[in-house]
């Protein structure tokens, strides 16, 4: 009997030069073979002698492929797998079914259960090898393509950018970056297994109306504003297969225009209110909303108002939004008057 690991391996195992593989089976001698087998092979081995075990190895080291006995005895090789394939984070691990039963029903459970292959027992070492061979290759291209997704999503946030992605059928949050999900936090409260109702409503409107991505011109985006800060919300891609709608990859930034404020006090010598009163005049506001945003009545906004057009030197609401248009834009071209 080879000297196996008595402890749980510890994640995450360095996959650089070499494929981590589980095996689960309750005989020692078929353990021993397998083990002996894919070690010399190059493989990093792990084993488990019955279900729970397995489920908890499988949980802690991620392994690449998984060799599961179907007979078992308590829990069974078909619900390690079911349990494997309910678990997100274990459900992307191909697993071979090892069974001495031939019968069609038998082996049509193997797949059912989430197999995605199987051997006839007595296993022959290569016969595993090369089964797991094809397999493996799918795993390997399916996480490199998750790890470059990560570092794109990883990426964005370090630019200001957050990226979700919902299921445009029901809303779901398929999953969220670290930046998305303090902004949605921020912004919309407790936390939420779905997308905002804003955001769906927004994200099926756009997808019925066909989401033109493949074109030059870009669907409409959302945005939510809250006094001087704004939310937007862009549709950035397809993430998933369309069926119902499919999963999509929205691309959210806060953009905070209390900087531009500050430049237009400091380019019109205004004071920190008379800059906030022109700022929404820009936004296309009345004096009643701007009242209601900074917690002053129309009257007090109207006197703000009529020391800003001294300033400006000009007369009318309209002529001053298109001064103060002309230098922010100067000094802050993204803004989005």
């Amino acid at each position: 009997m080879p000297n196996l690991p008595p402890e749980p391996a510890r994640h995450p195992f360095d996959r650089s030069d070499s494929d981590v593989v589980l095996i689960v089976d309750d005989v020692p001698d078929n353990l021993a073979v397998l083990h002996d087998a894919l070690d010399e092979s190059g493989y990093t081995v792990l084993v488990a002698t019955h279900g729970e075990a397995a489920l908890a190895r499988a949980a802690q080291a991620l392994p690449d492929i998984v060799l599961l006995d179907a007979m078992m005895p308590g829990m069974d090789g078909f619900e390690v797998a079911r349990r494997l394939k309910a678990d997100p984070r274990t459900a992307a691990i191909p697993i071979i079914f090892m069974t001495g039963l031939t019968e069609t029903e038998h082996l049509v459970a193997a797949l059912e259960a989430g197999g995605v292959d199987y051997v006839t027992k007595p296993v022959k070492a290569r016969e595993v090898m090369a089964r797991m061979g094809v397999h493996l290759g799918g795993a390997r291209r399916a996480r490199h393509a998750a790890s470059q997704a990560s570092q794109a999503r990883n990426a964005l946030d370090a630019f200001g950018y957050a990226s979700i992605t919902v299921r445009a059928s029901d809303g779901r949050l398929v999953w969220q970056t670290p930046l998305a999900r303090e902004l949605l936090l921020a912004w919309f409260g407790a936390p939420s297994a779905e997308a905002p109702e804003a955001v769906q409503t927004w994200l099926r409107r756009v997808v019925a109306g066909g989401a033109p991505l493949d074109t030059a011109a870009e669907p409409p985006r959302l945005s939510i504003e809250q006094g001087a800060r704004r939310l937007t919300f862009r549709l950035h891609r397809q993430a998933g297969d369309s069926e119902g709608g499919g999963d999509w990859l929205i691309v959210m930034r806060e953009v905070s225009d209390d900087k531009i404020i500050e430049s237009m006090s400091l380019a019109f010598k205004l004071t920190a209110r008379e800059a906030e009163v022109l700022y929404w005049v820009v936004k296309g506001k009345i004096n009643r909303d701007i009242g209601d945003i900074l917690g002053a009545s129309p009257a007090t906004v109207k006197k703000h108002l009529e020391r800003v057009f001294a300033k400006l030197g000009v007369e009318t609401r309209t002529a001053a939004a298109a001064m103060a248009l002309g230098r922010i834009r100067q000094l802050h071209p993204q803004f989005e008057g």
